[in-house]
């Protein structure tokens, strides 16, 4: 099986998300030693979608321009390692109430057309069956599941858009409230993800 790890935390050593993420894909390792890890740290950099790329979305991929087909080997690379993984594990903290820009920018070069959803008479139906997903969210201010939270919800309707609805969420939120206790509650979550998986 293969799992797909995305970071988005533009910190690095101090990132409680990459921290708790590291924790879980440990604990999966550690139950499962035949898994196989793909990461991509958006964090790192994404595109923003621009014109080119939206005109290449929307053109057959036999009559795109060689400039629309350039502009889109990013987006079918992240394509291809979300259709490729089992399970997702995203970690993202909550950024001024949502995500980050950088997994923003992930989410807007995966939502594609006729690759991980489709339309019909029925409205949008998502193409990518049969995985799980893990939301590994933490916060300073903003308590999980609050209506304050955006980042959440979001990441859970964008899943179940390309179908994943298999999703879990982990949180440390409210750090600066709480200091460690909610880390300590996040790694206890992982361990019980680790005694069921």
């Amino acid at each position: 099986m293969n799992v797909l790890v995305i970071n988005s935390s533009g910190r690095k050593e101090l990132s409680v998300s990459r921290k708790l993420v590291i924790e879980l894909v440990s604990e999966l390792r550690t139950k499962h030693p035949n898994l196989q890890f793909n990461y991509r740290d958006v964090a790192a950099g994404l595109p923003c979608v621009n014109d080119l790329m939206i005109a290449g979305f929307y053109t057959p991929a036999a009559m795109r321009s060689s400039e629309q087909a350039e502009s889109l080997l990013l987006s079918d690379l992240l394509v291809q390692e979300l259709q490729a993984a089992d399970i997702v594990i995203i970690g993202a903290p909550i950024y001024n109430f949502g995500i980050p820009a950088s997994l923003k920018a992930w989410v807007d070069l995966i939502a594609r057309a006729g690759l991980t959803f489709s339309f019909s008479a029925a409205g949008a139906e998502g193409l990518l069956h049969d995985k799980k997903a893990y939301l590994v969210v933490t916060s300073g201010g903003v308590e999980v599941g609050s209506p304050h939270d955006l980042a959440t919800p979001y990441l859970r309707q964008l899943l179940g858009f390309v179908g994943i609805t298999d999703v879990e969420v982990v949180s440390a939120d409210q750090l600066n409230l709480w200091g460690k206790q909610p880390i300590g509650t996040a790694r206890e979550a992982i361990r019980q993800i680790h005694a069921v998986a």
